[in-house]
C-alpha cells in the first residue's frame, strides 16, 4: 500500500487570531503615537513650548558686575584698581569620590585588581601627591592637607578650601597643573570662585584720600566704597550692571548676556605720587622722633589749590599707619597759626599797625583779676620784658601781644572781630571732596560757653575748632596773592581712556584782604622762619615762610595734662610761591619741648628741600670742571625704561639703544652710559648685583624666593648666585653698600 510523500498541516485558527489582535493593537497604538506626536506639533505647540520655556529660566536672570573704575595719580600712575582672584575648593560627591578613592587604593577597583597603568596614575595623582604640592605651594603642613582631604573624601564634603586665602590668576593656573586636579573638573571635584579684590599698587600712600571698599567685590557685587574718594565718587567708579541669563541648552547649562554690563568710570586725582612719598617719609620719620601720638602733612599747589600730597599717620601695634583722614575731618584748635587771622582782621579794620608797640611785660596777662592768665611761651624767663611791636609779636608768637591788640579794637564790639574772620575767607564752604570733612567753627557771642575771656583766648588760636585743610587753604590763598581756592582732589574722570567732566581749579574768594595787608602779612610770615619761632624751618636751598603753633590739647573742657599739637603752616618758594603746606603733629612725648618749629617746622622744610631737589634740572656737563670731578654718575643697573628717564632728564646720552630687555646693565665710558641686556632667565635666580633695593626685591621676589636686605646703596652681593635653580620660599639675602 503506497503513503503518501505530504503531510497537510491544518492552520490553528486560535494563533490567527491572537496574531491578527496583536498587529491591530501595535497599528492602533503606532496611530495613537502619530496622532500625539501630530497634536503636539501643530495643536498644542505654544503650550509645551511656555512649559520649556518655564523649565529653561528655572535659574534667575543674574546680574553682570561691571569692572570697577581705577584711580589714578596726577601723572597717570595707578593708585587703586581691581584684579581678579580666586577661592580653591574640592567637591567631592559624584565622579570625584570614585576617582580619589580609587587613587587611595590603587589594589582593588570594583573587584577588580588594577592595571600597571592604573597603578602609575595612581602614583601621579594621588591624595599623597596633592597634599606635597599643596603644602609646598602655600607653605603648609603636608600632614595636615592629607588627613584633611581623607576626611573630606569619607563625609563626602561638597565644600572643602584647599587653602583659606584668595589667590592670583597664575597661581590658579599653577594648581590647575597639580595631581589629581589635573583630571579636570569633572573628575576631581576642583572649583575655583572668581572674585574682584581692590588692590593699592603704591601700598598706603594716601589710603585714606583715596579710600578703600568694603571687603571683596564678590559676584554679588554688594561691595561699595567705604571712605575717600572710593566713596565720593563711588556712583561713578561702581559701572552699570548687566542682566545675564541661564539656559539649559543640549543638556548643558550656558550663560547669555541680555544687557551688557558698562565698566565704571576711572578718576585721575590731584595726588603727585613722588610728593606723596617725600612728605610721608618726613612725617613718619619726625612722629617716630618725637613718638607722637599722630600726625598730618598736607602739600597744596598754590595757584590751582590742587593737594599734591595728604597723610594721616596714627599710631598703631606694630608701628604707625594711615588710619583716619584727620587733616580733614578733625576739629583741633589751631593755635598760634590763627595769630595771622587776627592781625590780618586788626590791619585791615585799622585797629594796629605793623610798628605799633605793645606792652607784654613778663609775659603774664591776667585780664580777667584773679582768672586764668594769658601767658607767652617765654614766661617762665619774666617774657620779653619790654614793649614789642605788633611784627614782633607774630614773629616771636606773643600771646599777650595779639590778645591786647584784639582787645584794644573789639573788646567792646567782638562780632565785628568774628565778621572779620568771616570777611577773609576763614570760615568759606570749601565743600571738600572726601566724605567726612569738618567745617570750621568758631565761638560767637550769644554761644554756650562765651565769656569774657573768650575774645582774647580766641585771638591767639583757643575757642575755635578749624580742620587742617581750612587754614592750609587760608594760607594758600596768602602765598596766591589773596586769592582763596577750594582744595581739589580730582582732576578728571575718564571713560575708556577719554575724558568725560574736567575739573578745573575753582575760585572760593576773589581776594581776602587789601594788597597793602597781604604783604605786611607776608613779610611777617618770612620773618616768623628767618628771625623768629620758625628758624627751625629755614632752608639754606629754598626760602620758606609760614607760622608755628603750639596748643594745649582739650578733653572735657580742660587743657592739663593732656598733652599738647604742634602745628607749621606757610608756603615756598617765599618769593614765587608755588606749594604751601601744613604739618600737625599731635600729642608729641612729653620727654619733647613741644614747639611748632622745631617738630613742624622740621618737617615742612625737609618737605620743601626734597620737592626743591626732585624738581631741579642741571645739566652736569656744564658745571666747573676739575681734576678730581666725576663727569658721569655712576647709575645703578635695573629697568632700561627708569634709568632711560632719568638720563634724558639730565641730557646724558645713552649707547646700546638696541637693547631687548626690560633689565640692563649700565656702565660709564667717557661722556656716555652704556646699556647692555641683562638675561632674565624663568626658574633661574636672576642677577641683581650692582641694582637698587627696589629692582633687586621686584625681580628676586617675583621668581619665587624671600628676600632678607642687609644695609643701603646697591647690591654688593646676593647668597644665592645668578643662574641656580630657584627653590620656591627660599631666603636669599642681598647685601648693599
Amino acid at each position: 500500500m503506497n503513503e503518501s510523500k505530504y503531510i497537510t498541516v491544518v492552520p490553528n485558527k486560535g494563533i490567527l487570531i491572537r496574531y491578527a489582535l496583536v498587529c491591530l493593537f501595535l497599528f492602533v497604538v503606532a496611530t495613537g503615537i502619530v496622532v500625539y506626536i501630530l497634536r503636539i506639533t501643530f495643536i498644542e505647540k505654544k503650550e509645551w513650548l511656555t512649559i520649556a520655556e518655564k523649565e529653561r529660566t528655572k535659574i534667575p536672570n543674574r546680574d553682570i558686575i561691571p569692572n570697577r573704575g581705577n584711580i589714578y595719580s596726577v601723572d597717570g600712575r595707578l593708585m587703586a584698581t581691581s584684579f581678579p582672584r580666586y577661592r580653591i575648593l574640592m567637591d567631592f560627591r559624584g565622579e570625584a569620590i570614585d576617582t580619589l578613592a580609587f587613587y587611595q587604593k590603587p589594589k582593588v577597583l570594583k573587584g577588580k585588581a588594577p592595571d600597571s597603568t592604573a597603578i602609575a596614575n595612581a602614583r601621579k595623582n594621588g591624595v599623597d601627591s596633592l597634599s606635597f604640592y599643596l603644602a609646598r605651594k602655600f607653605r603648609m603642613n603636608e600632614n595636615t592637607i592629607k588627613k584633611e582631604l581623607k576626611d573630606a573624601l569619607k563625609k563626602k564634603k561638597k565644600r572643602h578650601v584647599l587653602y583659606n586665602k584668595q589667590i592670583s590668576f597664575s597661581d590658579l593656573k599653577e594648581v590647575k597643573q597639580f595631581p589629581f586636579i589635573r583630571l579636570g573638573k569633572s573628575k576631581s571635584g576642583f572649583v575655583d570662585e572668581p572674585f574682584v579684590q581692590r588692590q593699592h599698587p603704591f601700598g598706603t600712600l594716601a589710603l585714606r584720600t583715596i579710600g578703600d571698599v568694603y571687603g571683596s567685590l564678590d559676584s554679588a557685587g554688594k561691595s561699595r566704597g567705604m571712605y575717600g574718594l572710593e566713596m565720593r565718587f563711588d556712583s561713578l567708579l561702581r559701572g552699570k550692571p548687566g542682566v545675564k541669563s541661564i539656559r539649559r541648552e543640549a543638556g548643558v547649562w550656558r550663560e547669555k548676556p541680555i544687557i551688557e554690563a558698562v565698566a565704571g568710570m576711572d578718576i585721575r586725582s590731584t595726588i603727585d605720587i613722588e610728593i606723596q612719598d617725600i612728605t610721608e617719609k618726613a612725617l613718619l620719620n619726625e612722629l617716630k622722633r618725637t613718638q607722637a601720638e599722630s600726625g598730618s602733612i598736607i602739600v597744596m599747589e598754590v595757584k590751582t589749590g590742587e593737594i599734591r600730597a595728604i597723610t594721616n599717620m596714627g599710631r598703631t601695634a606694630s608701628g604707625y599707619g594711615e588710619d583716619k583722614n584727620r587733616a580733614i575731618a578733625d576739629l583741633p584748635e589751631p593755635g598760634s597759626t590763627f595769630k595771622i587771622a587776627s592781625i590780618m582782621v586788626a590791619l585791615e579794620d585799622g585797629v594796629c599797625s605793623p610798628d605799633d608797640r605793645i606792652e607784654t611785660g613778663n609775659g603774664v596777662y591776667d585780664y580777667l583779676k584773679n582768672g586764668e592768665p594769658i601767658r607767652d611761651h617765654n614766661a617762665y624767663r619774666e617774657g620779653y620784658r619790654s614793649n614789642i611791636s605788633v611784627e614782633e609779636a607774630i614773629r616771636n608768637s606773643s600771646n599777650v601781644g595779639v590778645s591786647k591788640i584784639i582787645l584794644k579794637g573789639y573788646e567792646h564790639d567782638p562780632m565785628k572781630f568774628i565778621n572779620g574772620l568771616s570777611r577773609i575767607g576763614l570760615l568759606e564752604d570749601l565743600r571738600i571732596d572726601i566724605p567726612g570733612a569738618g567745617a570750621p567753627f568758631i565761638r560767637k557771642p550769644g554761644d554756650k560757653g562765651w565769656s569774657k575771656s573768650t575774645l582774647p583766648w580766641l585771638s591767639f588760636g583757643y575757642e575755635s575748632g578749624i580742620p587742617p585743610i581750612y587754614m592750609l587753604a587760608f594760607y594758600n590763598a596768602i602765598a596766591n596773592d589773596g586769592k582763596m581756592m577750594r582744595p581739589m582732589f580730582v582732576k578728571e574722570i575718564m571713560q575708556d581712556g577719554k575724558t568725560v567732566e574736567r575739573f578745573p581749579p575753582k575760585v572760593v574768594k576773589e581776594s581776602i584782604c587789601s594788597d597793602k595787608t597781604l604783604k605786611i602779612i607776608r613779610n611777617m610770615l618770612l620773618g616768623v622762619v628767618e628771625q623768629g619761632t620758625g628758624k627751625p624751618a629755614y632752608s639754606p636751598l629754598i626760602r620758606i615762610a609760614g607760622k608755628t603753633g603750639t596748643v594745649q590739647i582739650a578733653e572735657g573742657g580742660r587743657y592739663k595734662g593732656n598733652g599738647h599739637q604742634v602745628t607749621f603752616a606757610g608756603y615756598f618758594p617765599a618769593d614765587r610761591p608755588i606749594y604751601s603746606c601744613i604739618a600737625v603733629i599731635r600729642r608729641p612725648s612729653p620727654s619733647f619741648y613741644p614747639s611748632g618749629g622745631a617738630m613742624s617746622g622740621s618737617v615742612v622744610k625737609n618737605v620743601a628741600e626734597r620737592i626743591y631737589a626732585a624738581h631741579t634740572k642741571m645739566d652736569i656737563r656744564k658745571q666747573p670742571v676739575d681734576s678730581l670731578a666725576v663727569l658721569l654718575p655712576a647709575p645703578k643697573h635695573g629697568e632700561e625704561a627708569a634709568l632711560r628717564q632719568v638720563l634724558n632728564e639730565l641730557n646724558i646720552n645713552i649707547e646700546g639703544k638696541d637693547v631687548k630687555s626690560p633689565w640692563v646693565l649700565a656702565s660709564t665710558t667717557g661722556n656716555k652710559i652704556q646699556f647692555m641686556d641683562i638675561s632674565i632667565r624663568e626658574e633661574c635666580v636672576p642677577r641683581v648685583t650692582g641694582m637698587g633695593a627696589k629692582d633687586a626685591l621686584y625681580l628676586l621676589e617675583k621668581a619665587g624666593l624671600q628676600v632678607k636686605l642687609s644695609g643701603i646703596g646697591r647690591v654688593v652681593s646676593q647668597s644665592v648666585p645668578q643662574g641656580q635653580r630657584v627653590v620656591k620660599g627660599h631666603t636669599v639675602t642681598i647685601t648693599l653698600k
